[in-house]
């Protein structure tokens, strides 16, 4: 379990698995009783999506449909605005996104670790 990390979650096909844009799919539930017990151990979580608008607002309120809130949606925290500025991109720990890759250089035995941590979330 994560303690007092910053987590980057996307929506579409990682919290919501299915559906056709915009409409919301079926939850994730292992990732999102994860995350929540990420939160319970001091991580900040930050909705990082493509969604705007009304998308948007119905992304956040289908998360909170399910006990999943945000500390900050598609910018920094509020904290880290106030210390850096409103900066593009945003600062985390770690994504949590089904498109991430990392190359074979960074990590020894990639395929194997992929799978436990893959195996823990989803």
């Amino acid at each position: 379990m994560l303690k007092n990390k910053i987590l980057g979650v996307d929506f579409d096909q990682t919290l919501s698995l299915g559906g056709e844009f915009p409409e919301c799919g079926k939850p994730n539930t292992k990732l999102i009783e994860w995350l929540k017990e990420c939160q319970k151990n001091g991580c900040k979580l930050i909705l990082w999506t493509m969604r705007e608008g009304k998308p948007l607002e119905d992304a956040v309120e289908w998360c909170k449909g399910y006990g999943l809130e945000f500390d900050a949606v598609n910018e920094n925290l509020p904290e880290l605005i106030e210390k850096w500025g409103d900066k593009r991109k945003i600062y985390v720990d770690h994504y949590i996104d089904t498109s991430n890759i990392i190359p074979d250089y960074a990590i020894k035995n990639w395929e194997d670790d992929k799978r436990k941590r893959v195996a823990r979330i989803m």
